[in-house]
């Protein structure tokens, strides 16, 4: 299962990002835009995810991925329970959500690396 260091270490090493502080979390950026972030003092983190990505993902265990309640949901932040997802699922949703706020240059650039 993954840990915080997994999910920081991973949502870390895109091209072009930064690590920023937002309200008692740690977010992810690309050119200014989160596509991540981490909870400071729980084993959770949030992504954007495309509808379609969001809804694949999510069909795989909504005790493990699930849509943010309310509005942010809608718009395809998506929760991820730490201690229950493996690595390789991880890597794949952060992976979508960076390429889903990355200008496109970027994003194919990590969309079509083996």
């Amino acid at each position: 299962m993954a840990t915080r260091d997994t999910f920081y270490n991973t949502a870390s090493s895109f091209p072009e990002i930064t690590v920023e502080p937002h309200f008692e979390k740690t977010s992810f950026r690309i050119k200014n835009k989160i596509f991540a972030t981490l909870s400071s003092n729980e084993e959770n983190a949030v992504v954007k995810l495309s509808p379609l990505n969001q809804s694949v993902f999510c069909s795989f265990d909504k005790k493990i991925i699930y849509p943010v309640k309310g509005k942010w949901g809608l718009l395809g932040w998506t929760m991820i329970d730490l201690k229950k997802i493996k690595n390789a699922m991880l890597k794949d949703i952060l992976t979508n959500a960076y390429c889903e706020v990355a200008p496109k240059s970027l994003s194919e650039h990590v969309a079509n690396k083996p």
